[in-house]
């Protein structure tokens, strides 16, 4: 066959494969036998070896054409995977309703669809062809998995019309995969997975994407990254389109005119859930009108215009053996209670927080009693109650300690608080949780550096603060059980990343009291800093909204400590970097500049500057960027296709700017 017969060929083979597979895997109507589709593939797979250079992103050949990775790249998601609010309720539910019908009248309708129980993904594609895929991570960064997607056959890797967008879904197992997996696990003496979500999981994470094909996962797809680019006006419009380029999502969904008709859906499946092919942990309710969504907006974790409805959780009886201590970073003691194993939500339980010593007291929980235990929203388990009636005579009482079980210091318990304390700065435990804070995702991100290996390192006596992580050495990881090259090697790299990490994540790992995540990035953007942190009066920190004067004295009483200006000085010497590296506040940013103080939406599509450089630019010169037009709003930035929110601020006499004068004024 020459090289023109070739590619004719090929390119009739990948269409004709493209098409049985969407049949098959998305329609679930296979128009050909099993035997057909594998004599086609084999043709094609033989030109292809003939003729390399007809390989295209798109062949079907090319599912599981990845090399085996050394470690997951990081990805920005151009717009931020939010997560969603629960209801565990129907008035849960009514209160949805009621600050939604507060915030846009009473003509809000809603979508519901299942909560598939998987994990989230985020796909890019560029002119119609399938070019990036991530997991959701944080919300705002997470892991490049293109090479284990692409196994999903499910996952379209070129789209039926030639669009640049990002779409959101969620990748799961089967349950008929995961009783194969666990099968050929178990047959193979390894341990089975605790669940479908947990398996999934696992198989989109491995750095071989051959083993992820081999896990059989699907995907559904539930929602348009930036739908306003789309031309859709509701979110079930938005759902019909993706099925339209082709894209697998879930049927089982039903438009609600109102809030009866959703509690109406949600008790539907409370009972049939068990029959699905798959698992689902609950019901998402979305507001369907895209302008109402832009109008709700969203807070800094979840958006206002959706809410998952969590199933009951599911409750069982088994024994309480005993009850453990566990130091936290901040020296809190947590009573767990250890459990005979029992499966819960589809998970083996063996441990359950029991809080604090009140808890305790006010369940009247012993040692040895029967107790009746589920997973707080299928995720965190819990003892609901005791069956005391069932008590034989033998259980025993328990009771607090008065000292640290780890470093045998007094515990206290401060005022207002019902958490008994170790104070000693110096306890094993503390310093242990602490390291394992530093090196955390929401930290400074340490890949490789789990709670495992932090354990291992902190009891050779090879790291004893968070500074000795940046001295660590390849001889010294070497001599450690199950640590090969090849895994030293990244670890090292992971750790060495991690010194140009921006101050926030600095300032979050350092584990200040009352200093959340969201508040080292407020002080981070505010100070700039550390040096100018540390140097900050309870009075100049409380001046900033999200601070009060609680944190404020912590964070002083913090940087007060020799031993802190100690850490802080080898972090230094080791290269650590101690400044902001994102958009500065207004206090920090041109006070004089056209956008100081003024809110700014951003709509449509931009053509040289993406939306996230443009939030950015915008914001470090003293802007605030909004999702939604409204009166408060100043100025809109009208890219192509704008939409909605363009005809609103048309409506409400809102200055509006196409990108070059936007450029113009940012230039200047």
């Amino acid at each position: 066959m020459d090289f023109q017969t070739a590619q004719k060929k090929a390119a009739e083979l990948q269409n004709l494969l493209n098409q049985y597979g969407y049949e098959y895997y998305v329609l679930d109507k296979p128009s050909v036998p099993d035997a057909e589709y594998d004599r086609l593939m084999r043709e094609l797979t033989d030109i292809e070896d003939a003729y390399p250079e007809l390989k295209t992103p798109d062949s079907p050949t090319q599912r599981v054409g990845g090399e085996v990775l050394d470690m997951f790249r990081k990805v920005e998601h151009a717009i931020p995977m939010l997560s969603l609010g629960n209801a565990f309720n129907e008035q849960d539910l009514r209160d949805f309703d009621r600050r939604v019908r507060q915030a846009v009248g009473d003509t809000a309708t809603y979508v519901c669809e299942l909560k598939i129980d998987g994990l989230a993904v985020s796909l890019r594609y560029e002119n119609g062809m399938f070019v990036l895929g991530s997991t959701r991570g944080d919300g705002t960064i997470g892991e490049d998995i293109t090479s284990n997607l692409k196994t999903i056959r499910s996952i379209p890797l070129r789209l039926n019309e030639p669009v640049t967008m990002e779409v959101r879904g969620e990748a799961f197992m089967p349950k008929k995969s995961f009783m194969a997996l666990n099968e050929a696990r178990s047959k193979r003496e390894e341990e089975p997975f605790a669940n479908p979500r947990n398996a999934a999981a696992g198989s989109l994470r491995q750095l071989d994407p051959k083993i992820a094909a081999s896990r059989n996962l699907d995907i559904f797809l539930y929602g348009i990254g930036n739908p306003d680019n789309i031309g859709v006006e509701s979110h079930s419009e938005g759902l019909d389109y993706l099925d339209r380029l082709g894209f697998k999502t879930n049927k089982e969904r039903r438009k609600a005119k109102d809030i009866d008709e959703v509690i109406s859906f949600v008790e539907s499946w409370v009972e049939r859930r068990p029959d699905l092919p798959y698992d689902i942990d609950g019901i998402v309710i979305k507001v369907d009108s895209l302008a109402q969504q832009d109008e709700l907006g969203t807070t800094a974790k979840s958006p206002r215009w959706a809410i998952a409805y969590k199933f009951p959780a599911e409750e069982v009886v088994t024994k309480l053996i005993d009850i453990e201590l566990n130091v936290g970073r901040t020296g809190v003691i947590t009573p767990t209670a250890v459990l005979e194993p029992v499966q819960v939500a589809g998970t083996t339980v063996q441990r359950a927080s029991l809080h604090n010593e009140d808890l305790i007291r006010e369940k009247d929980i012993k040692i040895g009693d029967l107790v009746v235990v589920k997973k707080a929203g299928d995720i965190i388990p819990e003892v609901v109650n005791v069956l005391a009636e069932q008590r034989s005579g033998a259980e025993e009482d328990f009771h607090m300690p008065t000292h640290c079980p780890e470093c045998e210091s007094d515990l206290v318990r401060l005022e207002g608080e019902v958490a008994l304390r170790c104070i000693n700065p110096k306890c094993p435990a503390q310093i242990r949780e602490g390291l394992i804070h530093f090196v955390s995702r929401n930290a400074m991100n340490i890949d490789g550096l789990g709670e495992k290996v932090v354990s291992q390192l902190f009891g050779e006596r090879l790291i004893t603060n968070v500074a000795d992580l940046y001295k660590l050495t390849k001889e010294q990881l070497l001599r450690l059980e199950r640590m090969g090259e090849k895994s030293v090697n990244n670890l090292l790299a992971a750790i060495e990343a991690s010194k140009s990490n921006s101050l926030e994540k600095l300032l979050f790992g350092l584990g200040i009291r009352l200093v959340g995540a969201k508040a080292a990035k407020t002080l981070a953007k505010e100070f700039g800093t550390i040096d100018a942190l540390r140097k900050a009066s309870v009075v100049e920190l409380t001046a900033i909204n999200e601070i009060g004067e609680k944190m404020a004295d912590s964070i002083v009483t913090y940087f007060d400590s020799e031993e802190v200006e100690e850490l802080l000085r080898e972090l230094e010497a080791a290269g650590v970097n101690m400044e902001y590296k994102g958009p500065r506040t207004l206090a920090a940013a041109d006070s004089d500049s056209f956008f100081a103080g003024k809110t700014v939406v951003l709509t449509g599509k931009l053509h040289r500057l993406t939306r996230n450089e443009a939030k950015e630019k915008i914001e470090a010169l003293g802007g605030n960027v909004a999702g939604s037009v409204s009166k408060k709003t100043h100025l809109v930035i009208a890219g192509e296709d704008a939409g909605s929110k363009l005809d609103k601020a048309e409506s409400l006499g809102i200055e509006v700017w196409n990108e070059e004068r936007l450029l113009e004024e940012l230039n200047q």
